[in-house]
């Protein structure tokens, strides 16, 4: 049911998609996209190489015990999660599957990846949320005796609290759910129980290492920032040279309002919207806006499929190695 769920909200998303690029004017978009040329583009697919590697440092932090020299495996991970929730008609929570099946593929014991799963996701949105103050701070500034504001501010507001409740869950209702898991677990499947409860003591281990908890919040912020600037450098090899905060703050709105849309696979729909209405806020054209959007959908194909496909090819052959 989830699933046709997820496939009906990715056709609508594409569809409001196509209908905004129709009415903001096909030949100005795609004039915008095809601006950012092949070494624009390369260079935006080497910045998303090191953010991803970023991400990577931010879950190795949170699992504790596993060597620096892990740190691909957890960097290839990020990208299959990354790429599972870009390409595939999945929610986010089916990236979080697909990365923590590449992570166990890897080698890191199953229980230690679901536990560092947990804290880096908390972590994550933990560091989201600060990003989304300052894009918050900076719009309300801009928008400061515009009328305008009476539309777009609400949204923006709402989108952050809605954030910061979901923030509120991860890191609230970690250990209860984990405990109620567990009781379930007991009278279905007893033979979970052991699992489980090594899943909590894994839990129970991460935090007690605050430094390193700090220490993934601290990389995933950098990594928020750092994709941020990869857009002001995509429009800057597209001929828009807005100043590096305008673009900060969009991106900071925009990846709120993905976020709180979390159940529509890509935002596919929610991305080109927002750009559309908090781009010419900054000075962006409605053209340029979108065609950043489509330019950023672009990297995540590039990046996405093949991600995907590598992660199929080691999964049939790791099936393959299982003895029948």
């Amino acid at each position: 049911m989830l699933k046709y769920l997820a496939l009906i909200l990715t056709v609508i998303g594409l569809i409001a998609a196509l209908w905004l690029i129709g009415a903001t004017g096909w030949q100005n978009v795609i004039a915008g996209v095809s601006s950012i040329g092949v070494l624009g583009f390369l260079a935006l697919m080497g910045w998303t190489g090191i953010n991803l590697t970023i991400l990577g440092a931010a879950w190795l932090a949170v699992a504790p015990g596993i060597a620096r020299s892990q740190l691909g495996t957890f960097a290839w991970a990020r990208t299959t999660r990354e790429a599972a929730t870009d390409v595939l008609p999945f929610s986010q929570f089916g990236g979080l599957v697909v990365g923590a099946r590449t992570a166990i593929a890897g080698g890191i014991r199953e229980s230690l990846v679901y536990a560092s799963l947990i804290a880096d996701q908390t972590t994550e949105l933990a560091a989201q949320l600060v990003f989304t103050m300052f894009g918050v701070v900076m719009l309300a500034l801009v928008l400061t005796d515009q009328p305008v504001a009476a539309g777009v501010l609400p949204l923006v507001l709402g989108g952050l609290a809605l954030m910061a409740g979901i923030m509120a869950l991860f890191a609230f209702g970690q250990r209860p759910v984990l405990k109620m898991a567990q009781g379930l677990a007991g009278r279905l499947l007893p033979q979970s129980v052991a699992t489980m409860s090594a899943l909590t003591i894994e839990l129970d281990a991460i935090y007690a290492q605050r430094g390193r908890v700090i220490a993934a919040f601290l990389l995933h912020f950098l990594a928020w920032v750092f994709s941020a600037a990869g857009a002001w450098m995509a429009l800057r090899f597209m001929g828009s040279a807005l100043p590096l905060v305008d673009v900060l703050t969009i991106e900071a709105l925009i990846f709120t309002l993905r976020t709180v849309a979390f159940a529509i696979p890509g935002g596919v729909g929610v991305q080109e919207a927002a750009y559309l209405l908090i781009g010419p806020l900054f000075g962006l054209t409605p053209s340029a806006a979108l065609a950043l959007s489509l330019v950023k959908r672009a990297r995540d194909i590039a990046v996405g499929v093949p991600g995907i496909l590598l992660w199929q090819a080691f999964e049939v052959r790791a099936l393959r190695r299982v003895p029948v």
